[in-house]
């Protein structure tokens, strides 16, 4: 008999952006009965795209500041909302299917190092890894590095800063800031530890649908020195979804995928954006050959649209898949809201762009 050649290992990513917890998506998830929340239902439509992926990511919007600190509040030094939401958030994100949030982001400070520290303690105690904060240097220089189906895969990320929240002189490690010099390192260092290593970069313009020629030439030299996979948020709508390829030291070349801005994946609509309310999941395959070769496989984003509406007599909110709620609109989506949306799906559509080898479901 012919020798058994061994099979390669493969894994399914799954991303989204910015998970956004407004004061009134927040008291409708509170439960008539008691004091507690429920997000279950706002999540329900998009759960079993959540599950069947292998890893999945979102970036946490919000702080676990505790029950002390109101979960909506304007910062009269700053201008800035604050931001914090009940603990059940976290436990709704993990049953969901959520397996890793970015906790790094300009609201990250938003209950103070305290805040920080404790929804850290709230992530760990529903399972869900983190990475971006930290409760320590030491915790600061241990990368997140996720072993799922034999492929070790980094996620590292970071911020342009923190709404004037001071990040406390002697605590430097507590928040990790985009500095470009900084990244290359921690890129270098993590690379030979893994098969992949994605970033997560909160940056851009709010409200912009193009990334900044700034922001291009950061990402282009991060996939140039050994990141696979960037995942961008913050400007709040979404923006372009590309696979470049970028050119190593080595000469090899390969190919990678960014996404610029998957926009709000939960959020109110914000000004007069009606794509504020537009996210998207970005799903992809990586494929390791028995050589120990890796590449990134099937490619599709999958837009979203986080309705408001009223349900019993209660404004309620969920996150629907765009195209497949079109196709088959429930007793939620009247024909004016479905017209509304194709609109906005139209819209989305051009904005990631219809690219070779990415899909747009």
């Amino acid at each position: 008999m012919g020798e058994v050649k061994p099979m390669n290992k493969k894994v399914t990513i799954a991303a989204v952006g910015d998970i956004l917890m407004w004061k009134n998506q927040v008291a409708c998830a509170k439960l008539a009965s008691a004091d507690q929340y429920s997000f279950a239902d706002m999540f329900a439509p998009v759960a079993p795209l959540l599950t069947g992926a292998d890893l999945t990511i979102g970036n946490l919007e919000t702080t676990f500041s505790g029950k002390s600190q109101p979960y909506q509040i304007g910062s009269a030094r700053t201008g800035y909302p604050r931001f914090n939401c009940p603990d059940e958030l976290a436990r709704d994100l993990k049953q969901v299917g959520f397996d890793l949030l970015t906790t790094v982001n300009n609201h990250c400070l938003d209950g103070g190092p305290n805040g920080l520290f404790r929804t850290l303690d709230v992530l760990d105690r529903h399972k869900l890894a983190h990475t971006g904060t930290y409760r320590s240097l030491q915790d600061s220089t241990v990368p997140l590095i996720q072993e799922v189906n034999g492929i070790r895969i980094a996620v590292l990320a970071y911020t342009y800063g923190t709404n004037k929240q001071v990040i406390p002189e002697h605590m430097p490690w507590l928040v990790n800031l985009i500095m470009r010099d900084a990244i290359l390192r921690d890129i270098a260092s993590v690379r030979p530890l893994v098969d992949l290593v994605i970033v997560s970069l909160h940056f851009g313009v709010e409200f912009r649908y193009t990334p900044t020629a700034n922001q291009r030439l950061l990402v282009q030299s991060l996939l140039d020195h050994g990141a696979d996979v960037i995942l961008g948020a913050h400007p709040h709508v979404l923006q372009p979804v590309v696979a470049p390829t970028a050119t190593l030291a080595t000469g090899e070349k390969k190919r990678t995928l960014v996404a610029y801005s998957l926009g709000n994946f939960t959020s109110e609509k914000m000004l007069s954006f009606d794509q504020s309310q537009i996210g998207a999941i970005l799903r992809f395959s990586v494929e390791k050959e028995a050589e120990g070769r890796v590449s990134i496989g099937r490619i599709s984003v999958i837009p979203t649209y986080c309705q408001r509406y009223t349900y019993g007599g209660r404004v309620r909110f969920r996150v629907v898949p765009i195209r497949s709620y079109l196709r088959r609109p429930d007793i939620h989506l009247p024909l004016m809201q479905r017209k509304k949306l194709r609109l906005m799906w139209d819209r989305a559509v051009r904005i990631i762009g219809r690219k070779p080898g990415i899909l747009i479901e």
